[in-house]
Protein backbone atom coordinates (compact mmCIF):
# COMPACT_ATOMS: atom_id res chain seq x y z
CA UNK A 1 0.00 0.00 0.00
CA UNK A 2 2.87 2.35 0.81
CA UNK A 3 4.34 2.03 -2.68
CA UNK A 4 0.99 2.75 -4.32
CA UNK A 5 0.45 5.71 -1.99
CA UNK A 6 3.84 7.27 -2.84
CA UNK A 7 3.32 6.64 -6.55
CA UNK A 8 -0.08 8.34 -6.52
CA UNK A 9 1.08 11.34 -4.50
CA UNK A 10 3.99 11.84 -6.91
CA UNK A 11 1.58 11.49 -9.84
CA UNK A 12 -0.58 14.31 -8.48
CA UNK A 13 2.37 16.69 -8.38
CA UNK A 14 4.00 15.43 -11.57
CA UNK A 15 0.80 16.33 -13.39
CA UNK A 16 -1.36 19.44 -13.10
CA UNK A 17 -4.25 17.82 -11.23
CA UNK A 18 -2.80 18.25 -7.75
CA UNK A 19 -1.89 21.88 -8.40
CA UNK A 20 -5.23 22.64 -10.07
CA UNK A 21 -7.20 21.15 -7.18
CA UNK A 22 -5.21 22.98 -4.49
CA UNK A 23 -5.26 26.28 -6.39
CA UNK A 24 -9.02 26.03 -6.97
CA UNK A 25 -9.69 25.04 -3.36
CA UNK A 26 -7.50 27.83 -1.96
CA UNK A 27 -9.10 30.38 -4.28
CA UNK A 28 -12.66 29.25 -3.51
CA UNK A 29 -12.17 29.09 0.25
CA UNK A 30 -10.29 32.41 0.21
CA UNK A 31 -13.09 34.18 -1.64
CA UNK A 32 -15.71 32.66 0.65
CA UNK A 33 -13.66 33.58 3.70
CA UNK A 34 -13.38 37.17 2.50
CA UNK A 35 -17.10 37.40 1.83
CA UNK A 36 -18.36 35.71 5.00
CA UNK A 37 -15.84 37.18 7.45
CA UNK A 38 -17.31 40.65 7.05
CA UNK A 39 -20.75 41.54 8.40
CA UNK A 40 -22.71 44.78 8.44
CA UNK A 41 -24.26 46.25 11.56
CA UNK A 42 -27.85 47.18 10.62
CA UNK A 43 -27.87 50.02 13.19
CA UNK A 44 -24.97 52.08 11.89
CA UNK A 45 -24.35 50.47 8.49
CA UNK A 46 -20.67 49.91 9.26
CA UNK A 47 -18.81 46.75 8.27
CA UNK A 48 -17.28 44.59 10.99
CA UNK A 49 -15.04 41.53 11.00
CA UNK A 50 -16.78 38.42 12.31
CA UNK A 51 -15.17 35.23 13.60
CA UNK A 52 -18.15 33.09 12.63
CA UNK A 53 -16.84 30.84 9.85
CA UNK A 54 -19.90 28.58 9.62
CA UNK A 55 -21.16 30.27 6.43
CA UNK A 56 -17.86 29.59 4.66
CA UNK A 57 -17.95 25.92 5.64
CA UNK A 58 -21.59 25.63 4.51
CA UNK A 59 -20.84 26.90 1.00
CA UNK A 60 -17.65 24.82 0.74
CA UNK A 61 -19.89 21.75 0.61
CA UNK A 62 -21.09 22.93 -2.82
CA UNK A 63 -17.51 23.60 -3.91
CA UNK A 64 -16.59 19.99 -3.13
CA UNK A 65 -19.17 18.73 -5.63
CA UNK A 66 -17.10 20.32 -8.40
CA UNK A 67 -13.53 19.91 -7.14
CA UNK A 68 -13.46 16.35 -5.80
CA UNK A 69 -14.45 14.78 -9.17
CA UNK A 70 -11.41 16.55 -10.65
CA UNK A 71 -9.23 15.16 -7.86
CA UNK A 72 -10.38 11.55 -8.22
CA UNK A 73 -11.10 11.19 -11.94
CA UNK A 74 -7.68 9.68 -12.74
CA UNK A 75 -7.24 7.36 -9.73
CA UNK A 76 -8.19 4.10 -11.48
CA UNK A 77 -9.43 5.17 -14.92
CA UNK A 78 -5.95 6.26 -15.98
CA UNK A 79 -4.46 2.84 -15.18
CA UNK A 80 -7.24 1.19 -17.16
CA UNK A 81 -6.71 3.50 -20.14
CA UNK A 82 -2.91 3.05 -20.12
CA UNK A 83 -3.25 -0.75 -19.77
CA UNK A 84 -1.21 -0.61 -16.55
CA UNK A 85 -4.23 -1.73 -14.60
CA UNK A 86 -3.64 -5.34 -15.55
CA UNK A 87 -0.13 -5.17 -14.12
CA UNK A 88 -1.50 -3.82 -10.84
CA UNK A 89 -4.25 -6.44 -10.73
CA UNK A 90 -1.77 -9.28 -11.23
CA UNK A 91 0.87 -7.86 -8.86
CA UNK A 92 1.44 -9.39 -5.38
CA UNK A 93 -0.28 -6.42 -3.70
CA UNK A 94 -3.80 -7.05 -2.44
CA UNK A 95 -6.68 -5.21 -4.07
CA UNK A 96 -7.60 -3.66 -0.73
CA UNK A 97 -4.09 -2.24 -0.37
CA UNK A 98 -4.23 -0.97 -3.95
CA UNK A 99 -7.53 0.85 -3.41
CA UNK A 100 -6.48 2.20 -0.01
CA UNK A 101 -3.19 3.51 -1.40
CA UNK A 102 -4.99 5.46 -4.13
CA UNK A 103 -7.71 6.64 -1.73
CA UNK A 104 -5.23 7.87 0.89
CA UNK A 105 -3.18 9.71 -1.74
CA UNK A 106 -6.29 11.61 -2.86
CA UNK A 107 -7.25 12.19 0.75
CA UNK A 108 -3.81 13.67 1.51
CA UNK A 109 -4.16 16.24 -1.28
CA UNK A 110 -7.63 17.06 0.02
CA UNK A 111 -6.36 17.47 3.60
CA UNK A 112 -3.73 19.92 2.34
CA UNK A 113 -6.55 22.00 0.87
CA UNK A 114 -8.74 21.84 3.98
CA UNK A 115 -5.74 22.83 6.10
CA UNK A 116 -6.00 26.35 4.67
CA UNK A 117 -9.28 26.87 6.57
CA UNK A 118 -7.32 26.45 9.80
CA UNK A 119 -4.97 29.22 8.63
CA UNK A 120 -7.99 31.50 8.16
CA UNK A 121 -9.10 30.81 11.75
CA UNK A 122 -5.61 31.63 13.03
CA UNK A 123 -5.69 34.93 11.13
CA UNK A 124 -9.07 35.78 12.67
CA UNK A 125 -7.80 34.92 16.15
CA UNK A 126 -5.30 37.78 15.82
CA UNK A 127 -8.15 40.29 15.75
CA UNK A 128 -10.77 38.66 17.99
CA UNK A 129 -11.42 35.50 20.04
CA UNK A 130 -12.33 32.49 17.92
CA UNK A 131 -14.65 29.64 18.98
CA UNK A 132 -12.03 26.97 18.36
CA UNK A 133 -14.24 24.00 19.21
CA UNK A 134 -16.76 25.16 16.61
CA UNK A 135 -14.04 25.75 14.00
CA UNK A 136 -12.44 22.36 14.62
CA UNK A 137 -15.87 20.70 14.47
CA UNK A 138 -16.47 22.31 11.07
CA UNK A 139 -13.06 21.14 9.83
CA UNK A 140 -13.77 17.59 11.03
CA UNK A 141 -17.12 17.69 9.21
CA UNK A 142 -15.42 18.92 6.04
CA UNK A 143 -12.83 16.14 6.27
CA UNK A 144 -15.50 13.48 6.84
CA UNK A 145 -17.76 14.47 3.96
CA UNK A 146 -14.72 14.93 1.73
CA UNK A 147 -13.50 11.45 2.62
CA UNK A 148 -16.88 9.97 1.66
CA UNK A 149 -16.95 11.92 -1.61
CA UNK A 150 -13.40 10.84 -2.47
CA UNK A 151 -14.45 7.22 -1.93
CA UNK A 152 -17.35 7.86 -4.32
CA UNK A 153 -14.95 9.33 -6.88
CA UNK A 154 -12.53 6.40 -6.62
CA UNK A 155 -15.43 3.97 -7.08
CA UNK A 156 -16.75 5.74 -10.19
CA UNK A 157 -13.20 5.96 -11.57
CA UNK A 158 -12.93 2.17 -11.32
CA UNK A 159 -15.90 1.79 -13.68
CA UNK A 160 -14.44 3.54 -16.73
CA UNK A 161 -11.18 4.27 -18.52
CA UNK A 162 -12.32 7.76 -19.57
CA UNK A 163 -11.33 10.44 -17.05
CA UNK A 164 -13.99 12.89 -18.26
CA UNK A 165 -16.72 10.27 -17.81
CA UNK A 166 -15.30 9.46 -14.38
CA UNK A 167 -15.43 13.15 -13.39
CA UNK A 168 -18.97 13.65 -14.71
CA UNK A 169 -20.16 10.38 -13.14
CA UNK A 170 -18.70 11.37 -9.78
CA UNK A 171 -20.29 14.81 -10.00
CA UNK A 172 -23.72 13.37 -10.79
CA UNK A 173 -23.45 10.79 -7.99
CA UNK A 174 -22.38 13.40 -5.45
CA UNK A 175 -25.15 15.75 -6.53
CA UNK A 176 -27.65 12.92 -6.04
CA UNK A 177 -26.32 12.34 -2.53
CA UNK A 178 -26.55 16.08 -1.89
CA UNK A 179 -30.16 16.31 -3.14
CA UNK A 180 -31.48 13.31 -1.20
CA UNK A 181 -33.15 15.57 1.38
CA UNK A 182 -34.91 17.51 -1.41
CA UNK A 183 -36.11 14.24 -2.91
CA UNK A 184 -37.38 13.16 0.52
CA UNK A 185 -39.50 16.31 0.74
CA UNK A 186 -41.59 15.31 -2.29
CA UNK A 187 -42.08 11.64 -1.39
CA UNK A 188 -45.68 11.14 -0.18
CA UNK A 189 -44.98 7.99 1.86
CA UNK A 190 -43.73 9.08 5.28
CA UNK A 191 -41.55 6.09 6.15
CA UNK A 192 -39.79 6.16 2.76
CA UNK A 193 -39.28 9.92 3.05
CA UNK A 194 -37.79 9.41 6.51
CA UNK A 195 -35.32 6.83 5.18
CA UNK A 196 -34.22 9.24 2.45
CA UNK A 197 -33.90 12.02 5.02
CA UNK A 198 -31.60 9.86 7.16
CA UNK A 199 -29.36 9.26 4.12
CA UNK A 200 -28.94 12.96 3.40
CA UNK A 201 -25.28 13.98 3.16
CA UNK A 202 -26.19 17.66 3.25
CA UNK A 203 -28.29 17.53 6.42
CA UNK A 204 -25.66 15.57 8.31
CA UNK A 205 -22.84 17.82 7.17
CA UNK A 206 -24.67 21.04 7.99
CA UNK A 207 -25.08 19.75 11.54
CA UNK A 208 -21.34 20.32 11.94
CA UNK A 209 -21.61 23.88 10.59
CA UNK A 210 -24.30 24.60 13.18
CA UNK A 211 -21.76 23.81 15.89
CA UNK A 212 -23.26 20.44 16.89
CA UNK A 213 -20.90 17.47 17.00
CA UNK A 214 -22.94 14.28 16.67
CA UNK A 215 -21.06 10.97 16.73
CA UNK A 216 -23.79 9.33 14.62
CA UNK A 217 -22.92 11.74 11.80
CA UNK A 218 -19.24 10.83 12.14
CA UNK A 219 -20.17 7.16 11.88
CA UNK A 220 -22.44 7.91 8.91
CA UNK A 221 -19.68 9.39 6.76
CA UNK A 222 -17.12 6.78 7.80
CA UNK A 223 -19.61 4.04 6.90
CA UNK A 224 -20.24 5.45 3.43
CA UNK A 225 -16.50 5.79 2.88
CA UNK A 226 -16.00 2.13 3.76
CA UNK A 227 -18.97 1.05 1.61
CA UNK A 228 -17.72 2.78 -1.55
CA UNK A 229 -14.15 1.56 -1.02
CA UNK A 230 -15.52 -1.97 -0.55
CA UNK A 231 -17.50 -1.66 -3.80
CA UNK A 232 -14.35 -0.48 -5.57
CA UNK A 233 -12.46 -3.56 -4.39
CA UNK A 234 -15.28 -5.76 -5.66
CA UNK A 235 -15.16 -4.07 -9.08
CA UNK A 236 -11.41 -4.69 -9.34
CA UNK A 237 -11.79 -8.24 -8.10
CA UNK A 238 -14.34 -8.96 -10.81
CA UNK A 239 -12.02 -7.43 -13.41
CA UNK A 240 -9.10 -9.54 -12.17
CA UNK A 241 -11.01 -12.79 -12.64
CA UNK A 242 -12.35 -11.73 -16.02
Amino acid sequence: MGAVFKREVNAYFNSLIGYIFLAAFFASSGILFGITSVTQNPQDGLLYLTTDMSSMFSVLFIVLLVLIPILTMRTLSEDKRNKTGQLLLTSPISLTSLVMGKFLASLLIYVLGVGMTLVYAIVLSIFAPVAWLEVLGNIVGLLLVGSAFIAVGVFVSSLTENQVIAAVGSFVTMCALYLISSIAAIIPVDWIAKIFQELSFADRYYTFTYGRFDFSNVLFFISWTVIFLFLTVRVLERRRWN
